[in-house]
């Protein structure tokens, strides 16, 4: 069946650097409304025969709320989606100041938004920033709820940073200073600034210099015994510390996590915050996560051990072995600190290598285990022959040549294995004939051709294993172009 889309609507926008070409919301729509009113299609029926036109021509609908508009409520109005009703209420509840419609309407609006992206999506085109920011204004000027507002928002800015201005960034950080004993306005605020700093380099910078690193450390101090609260504030630290917007050629991911441990002493808040809860597998993978990203530098990973972080990550990993989601936190915590020399002794006589050894084969079939446990590894053999020595008596090379038999398509594991068993030989050559009769030879091999990624590291361990590898010189001094 053929669809009988108005010439007006058949715009197929290419986007750039992009195979998929994407459509407006209004021309599915009128799709749809054309297939029930000519076709006559269900609802139900229009939209899934929509779909599957727009789809077979290679359109991208990720952003396109796939259902049908409501019928209009006033004769003569186009019918529309039910998030663009609560807005059109929303925007003349709060031009009217009237507190208990917006209230009513910010809950509806936050429920919709929180279905799926294309909704959010569908609301931010039409004009719903605005309309949140100014029912957060009202709250804080009439008394209507600021919490059902910031719930709000965080719900419109979840996937879209884009939205927050300068005033906004202004509330919440206001909010976060002068509301900072309201435990749930202070949870809700923080999840805009979450929210707002994912994959969005420029909210973070303006919102550390407007001071949110403190008010982000003195949330988890102030609130230390909310853990809904201390685990988005973990968060909030996490995200001002990350590199992940692609816009940005160069971010201040490490400046932030130096001035979160030498201006806010926040190693020790976090360490200090875990107390309080040794049986929230939640909170506790939160503090570890953070632990992680702010080990930047050498000091910051002696001053974790020093705090009594590394005796905390080790029970931690002891107690806590079933829970795989934690586990997987630790071991990148782990990894994190042992970039410091003296650290990884530290872990090594702790016992470190030999719980990650433990975890990673109760959680064989975990591929993220798997991968950050041989990371872990890794970095604790890089550079210590003795290390190896204990990592190779405690069955390491053996779970790690296990975890590629186990997931011979994950190339994450598949490359730490490789970098693990180049480390355990490169500087100790005697454990080359125990690791290969364990088949290590012909796991790299495999590892080698399945994942582009894994060419250089596998090649590496096979060369140090004493294997044959052949090495292609791809530049002799001569005219042309590389050797592919």
């Amino acid at each position: 069946m053929s669809l009988g889309v108005p010439s007006s609507c058949q715009t197929l926008v290419p986007q750039v650097g992009m195979a998929a070409k994407r459509i407006t919301q209004e021309t599915f729509d009128d799709v749809v409304q054309e297939n029930i009113s000519d076709l006559g299609m269900d609802p139900e029926e229009a939209v899934i025969e929509a779909v599957q036109q727009f789809e077979s021509q290679g359109v991208d609908l990720s952003n396109i709320v796939k259902t049908a508009p409501n019928s209009a409520s006033v004769d003569g109005e186009e019918p529309q989606h039910a998030v663009l009703q609560t807005l059109d209420s929303l925007q003349k509840a709060v031009a009217d100041g009237d507190s208990g419609a917006v209230d009513e309407l910010l809950v509806s609006f936050a429920e919709q938004c929180r279905q799926e992206m294309a909704v959010r999506y569908l609301a931010g085109q039409k004009g719903a920033y605005p309309a949140v920011l100014a029912a957060c204004r009202l709250a804080c000027e009439e008394g209507c709820s600021l919490l059902k507002a910031l719930r709000a928002l965080s719900a419109l800015l979840d996937g879209q940073p884009d939205f927050l201005d300068a005033p906004g960034q202004e509330l919440l950080l206001r909010v976060l200073r002068e509301r900072q004993d309201d435990g749930d306005l202070t949870l809700a605020t923080i999840r805009c600034v979450r929210q707002a700093s994912l994959k969005h380099e420029q909210n973070r910078q303006d919102l550390v210099k407007g001071g949110v690193l403190s008010l982000l450390v003195g949330a988890v101090v102030r609130h230390g015994d909310r853990a809904d609260v201390v685990r988005e504030a973990c968060a909030g630290l996490r995200f001002m510390t990350f590199d992940d917007d692609i816009r940005v050629p160069f971010g201040h991911a490490h400046e932030h996590a130096k001035m979160i441990v030498t201006e806010h002493g926040g190693l020790r808040v976090l360490i200090e915050a875990a107390k309080a809860f040794p049986d929230d597998c939640s909170v506790l993978r939160e503090i570890c996560a953070t632990l992680g990203r702010l080990s930047v530098r050498n000091e910051f990973c002696q001053e974790i051990v020093d705090l009594g972080g590394l005796n905390f990550m080790v029970a931690l990993l002891a107690d806590c072995i079933d829970h795989q989601d934690l586990v997987k936190q630790v071991m990148s915590a782990i990894q994190a600190i042992a970039g410091n020399d003296d650290v990884k002794d530290a872990i090594v006589n702790a016992g470190g290598t030999d719980l990650i050894v433990l975890a990673m084969t109760r959680h064989l079939g975990s591929p993220l285990v798997c991968e950050q446990s041989c990371a872990a590894l890794c970095m604790l053999a890089l550079r210590k022959p003795e290390n190896c020595r204990v990592i190779m008596e405690g069955g390491g090379a053996l779970a790690a040549l296990q975890a590629m038999k186990m997931h011979p398509k994950e190339a994450g594991v598949q490359k730490q294995a490789c970098m693990l068993i180049r480390n355990l030989v490169s500087h100790t050559r005697d454990f080359s004939q125990l690791i290969l009769e364990m088949g290590a030879e012909d796991l790299i091999a495999e590892a080698r051709a399945a994942h582009r990624t894994c060419e250089d590291v596998a090649k590496a361990a096979l060369r140090d294993l004493g294997c044959q590898v052949e090495l292609r010189e791809l530049w002799t001094g001569q005219k042309g172009s590389l050797a592919r």
